[in-house]
C-alpha cells in the first residue's frame, strides 16, 4: 500500500491511511509542476547572471535573442553559462552584434 512508511496511525487505520494517502497524492501532483517552475526560475537566475556580466540585462538579452532568430532555450543557454562562458560569450556578441 501507498501508506507504508507513513507514522502513528496515517499507516494502520484504514480511514486515516486512506485521508494520507489521498493527500500525499495531492501534494506530489502540485509539487511536480513545482518542480518545472523552480527548473525554470533557475535557468532564468543562471542566465541574468551570466549576461550581467557583459553588461546586458536578462530580458534584453532574451529579447534580442528572439529578434536574431537564434533557436536556444533557457535550460541551454544556462547550461552553457554554467560549463562553456566562452561559447555563451560569443552567443551574446552574435546577438548583441546583430541587434
Amino acid at each position: 500500500k501507498n501508506t507504508k512508511g507513513a507514522r502513528s496511525a496515517n499507516s494502520k487505520l484504514f480511514r486515516s491511511a486512506q485521508q494520507h494517502n489521498m493527500k500525499a497524492l495531492r501534494y506530489a501532483y502540485v509539487d511536480r509542476r513545482n518542480k518545472k517552475r523552480e527548473a525554470r526560475r533557475q535557468w532564468i537566475v543562471r542566465c541574468n547572471s551570466a549576461t550581467r556580466l557583459y553588461g546586458i540585462g536578462y530580458s534584453q538579452f532574451i529579447n534580442q535573442l528572439a529578434k536574431s532568430q537564434v533557436r536556444l532555450n533557457r535550460k541551454v543557454l544556462a547550461q552553457l553559462a554554467l560549463s562553456n562562458p566562452e561559447d555563451f560569450k560569443n552567443i551574446l556578441q552574435l546577438v548583441i552584434e546583430n541587434d
